[in-house]
């Protein structure tokens, strides 16, 4: 499996994947021609042609037949052109020592506190590539580019999980809230956002503080909750140390991670190896690497062993990686420290 830089060729398959994806990724619309559009702004991102508040990379997984068959991708730094709206959970505190009440009410507060911050994105597999390291491979390759790229990205970086919806793709945070301001149901303002109109919308949703106790129960329980189909891109974000923090989506009510750049596991703990062809031996551990390219960006997840400044990998790796050996490439252990190895797609 190998993760690389988009391109504009990749159209086709990305509309494919797309159509499998459905709604809830938000971020890679069915639409040929949005999607023409962000090819070409993904491939001068990759070379560096963009100004960091336009900035858009994506990747894509290819099989070893050479077919895309899934995507990640993080927005250099978002809200530097339009608003990026969240919803910050806070207290209400109302109190009378007279009448002995004593109240704390969970409060929504629309702010924009997370813009400029590296945003995560587009994440989907194909479901037949969810039972192993596939996953961790495609979501963590993500950080191993920033790592080598810090310069080009934000100190925090955020990503909004998807909310939960019914088996009809009805939401009840919007159907308690947003609703009331759109005449819409939530899949197309799903769309629309995908669509790029998330500010536009989000302009319309009341600005004051709102009760979360005059929304639904199940309103209430989808309050910085995920998806069930998004579990697993949760598990995998969280063993890069990234955590939820009180954001949460303003259509969705889907929960916000984040963290500092550098905090993050595979940035902090990546190292400049130089390549080495040999056996990595049975013990040998997977480990994500990088060949340090930009534009031509080629990333892999392979058994590899550390040894006196080096980077024991197979010949088949360093060929996967285009790579001779004594060149220097970026790495990090796959899995971090607290990872069990399992796979984040096991249900």
């Amino acid at each position: 499996m190998l993760v690389r830089a988009a391109r504009v060729a990749d159209i086709q398959s990305l509309l494919e994947l797309a159509a499998h994806a459905g709604a809830g990724l938000t971020t890679l619309p069915a639409s040929e021609d949005r999607l023409q559009r962000r090819l070409q702004n993904v491939e001068h991102s990759f070379r560096g042609q963009v100004d960091r508040a336009d900035s858009d990379y994506l990747f894509v997984l290819e099989n070893d037949a050479g077919e895309v068959v899934g995507t990640s991708g993080m927005l250099g730094s978002a809200g530097l052109r339009e608003p990026w709206y969240s919803y910050r959970m806070g207290l209400t505190v109302a109190a009378s020592r007279e009448l002995d009440v004593y109240r704390q009410q969970p409060t929504l507060f629309l702010v924009n506190d997370l813009t400029g911050s590296t945003a995560l994105c587009s994440l989907y597999l194909r479901p037949e590539y969810r039972e192993s390291d596939i996953a961790r491979l495609i979501s963590k390759a993500r950080f191993l580019f920033m790592a080598e790229y810090l310069s080009a990205f934000s100190s925090r970086v955020i990503v909004e999980m998807r909310g939960r919806s019914d088996s009809s793709g009805r939401s009840p945070f919007w159907d308690s809230l947003g609703q009331h301001f759109f005449r819409m149901d939530f899949a197309r303002a799903d769309y629309l956002t995908g669509m790029g109109n998330k500010a536009f919308i989000a302009e319309m949703m009341p600005k004051f503080p709102l009760y979360a106790c005059f929304l639904s129960e199940a309103a209430r329980d989808a309050i910085g909750k995920v998806h069930p189909d998004s579990e697993a891109g949760l598990a995998i974000v969280q063993e890069e140390g990234m955590s939820y923090q009180g954001y949460i989506d303003i259509f969705d009510g889907g929960a916000t991670l984040e963290a500092t750049l550098a905090q993050v596991r595979a940035v902090s703990d990546s190292r400049v190896l130089v390549l080495a062809i040999g056996t990595p031996g049975e013990d040998a551990e997977p480990f994500l690497i990088h060949n340090r390219g930009r534009a031509d960006c080629r990333m892999i997840s392979a058994p590899a062993r550390m040894a006196a400044g080096t980077l024991v990998v197979a010949r088949e790796s360093a060929e996967q990686l285009g790579l001779r050996s004594g060149t220097p490439v970026r790495a990090v252990a796959l899995r971090g420290a607290h990872s069990n190895g399992a796979s984040p797609y096991a249900r």
